[in-house]
This record gives structure tokens, C-alpha cells and sequence, in this order.
């Protein structure tokens, strides 16, 4: 088995955790650097000594940049992967994606008023956001688009569009499991007319009918739901599942999702730096 190993600890705090992971190199797949958020202000000499040691045991370097769920300007995120580069001899970033509400208007969007009225249903709950008319695929197609190239031109390798369930909740539309079905088919065409990967998030209940359309899935929370099962098509067919608990303790859910083959761990639910992976 080869493992990704993110150490979320400096190494002039805990050298004998790097020591080990240095002595375990040659049975990882890579480890990930992330001296500060990202490469920091200037060359980290404990980053340097650590790098240079792994790289000496056969490990691959992986540099982590923080790209602000794709807000970040593409220059900036380019200069931390460079720096990642020459400071610590990284052998490159982690594969990068690019958040995307497809399923819901947000009133602090900057393209919120490309709109029309007429597709905006009920609110769903979170501030300044209201379902979308999915029914509607010659509106929200143009639109989606205009997005996934933004995604596309800041340098993202794939997307995670979310609310890909509205048929399943109060959204003001008369909508069906057939519309939704046609929606994220098209966004997951989308994707791939750009290059993208595009990642299915949630809609447990359509995986069967969509695990050939999407390259990887993300879910939340369905060990608290007891439903992880459901995801196993995404494993089957090799494909990568992105799962994520805020309540339940990783004791709880870990040893499933190892026995299914699920990438998970627990995380507050504001989503901040702090994460219990498996």
C-alpha cells in the first residue's frame, strides 16, 4: 500500500516525527510540504533540511498552496507553486479544484445579476441564497460555462459543483429526478469540454445512473446518515471518493470507510485548517 502523507506539525517542533517519516520514505507515495499555508515569505531552513533528507530516502515532495477556493489571483498562486519549487525542490503541487455552486443563486457572487428572476425559487436555507430552476438548461448552461472557464483559466484541474440534489428538496420548482439527472449531466459536460475532472457531490440516491458521467465523488457526512455504502459504484469503477464528517468522531467512521476504500476524515464545519483524516 503507498500513502499520502500530509504532517501537519514543523519540524522544529516534533523532529522526531519527521525522523520517522523520513526512515518510513521509501513506503509513501509522496509527502506534503506546508511550511505556511503554502511556501511562506521566505525559505523555512527546518522545511530545507527535512526536504532535502526525504528527498535523500526516495520520497516524493509535494508543495501545498492555498488557493482561497479559487478567489485567489493566478499570478499569486503561480509564484507559491514556483517558490515551492526552488525553495524546496517540490516535485510539484497537489492536483487543485474549484468550488462551484451550480445549484443555487448567491447574492455575493459577482455574476449574481447574469440571473434572470424567473429561475430563482426558495431560499435553501443559507444567507443570500435561493435554489436555481434547473429546468432551465438554455439560461444556466451560458452561465455554468462563463464559471468553469474561470476555473479553467486560473489553472484549476478539476471542479466541485455543488447542490447537485435540488430535486430532493423545497426549491419552489416542481422538479423531478429526471431533471436532475439532465442538470448534472450537462455540468458534468461541462467539465470536460474544459479539460476539468468534475467531481459528483452528494446525490446518493442518482449514483448509479451517474457514476459513468462524473470522475470522482464527494460526499458529506453519510457515515452520520449511515449511507457510505451507496458510494461504492465511484470505488468500483477506480474511481476516487472525497468524504467528510463534522459530528461524528473519526473513530466512529474511519474503519468503514477503510473497509469501502473511502478518502475520509472529520473536519469543523466553519472549514478552517483543522482536519482528522483516516
Amino acid at each position: 500500500m503507498s500513502l499520502l502523507v500530509p504532517l501537519y506539525v514543523h519540524p522544529a517542533e516534533d523532529p522526531g516525527a519527521w525522523h520517522r517519516l523520513i526512515r518510513s520514505a521509501a513506503r509513501t507515495y509522496a509527502v506534503v510540504l506546508n511550511p505556511a499555508s503554502g511556501p511562506g515569505a521566505g525559505p523555512d531552513p527546518a522545511f530545507t533540511a527535512v526536504a532535502e533528507a526525504l528527498r535523500a530516502a526516495g520520497a516524493r515532495l509535494l508543495g501545498y498552496v492555498d488557493t482561497d477556493y479559487g478567489t485567489r489571483d493566478a499570478a499569486e498562486v503561480a509564484d507559491e507553486v514556483r517558490r515551492h519549487r526552488e525553495w524546496y525542490a517540490a516535485d510539484g503541487c497537489r492536483k487543485v479544484i474549484c468550488y462551484v455552486n451550480v445549484g443555487a443563486w448567491e447574492d455575493f457572487r459577482p455574476d449574481k445579476d447574469a440571473f434572470p428572476r424567473s429561475v430563482l425559487g426558495a431560499t435553501n436555507g443559507w444567507d443570500g441564497e435561493r435554489w436555481l430552476d434547473i429546468r432551465r438548461l438554455s439560461v444556466l448552461r451560458p452561465i455554468m460555462e462563463r464559471r468553469f472557464d474561470m476555473c479553467r483559466d486560473k489553472g484549476f484541474d478539476a471542479v466541485e459543483p455543488d447542490l447537485l440534489e435540488a430535486y430532493s428538496n423545497r426549491t419552489g420548482f416542481p422538479l423531478t429526478a429526471r431533471d436532475q439527472l439532465r442538470y448534472n449531466r450537462m455540468i458534468a459536460e461541462v467539465a470536460h469540454e474544459r479539460g476539468l475532472s468534475v467531481g459528483l457531490k452528494n446525490d446518493l440516491p442518482q449514483i448509479p445512473q451517474l457514476v459513468g458521467d462524473f470522475d470522482f465523488a464527494v460526499n458529506e457526512e453519510c457515515a452520520q446518515y449511515r449511507e457510505c455504502e451507496r458510494l461504492t459504484p465511484f470505488v468500483k469503477a477506480g474511481k476516487a471518493v472525497f468524504h467528510v464528517e463534522y459530528a461524528v468522531p473519526a473513530d466512529g467512521f474511519c474503519p468503514l470507510s477503510r473497509r469501502l476504500g473511502l478518502s475520509s476524515m472529520r473536519k469543523k464545519l466553519e472549514l478552517g485548517v483543522w482536519r482528522e483524516p483516516c
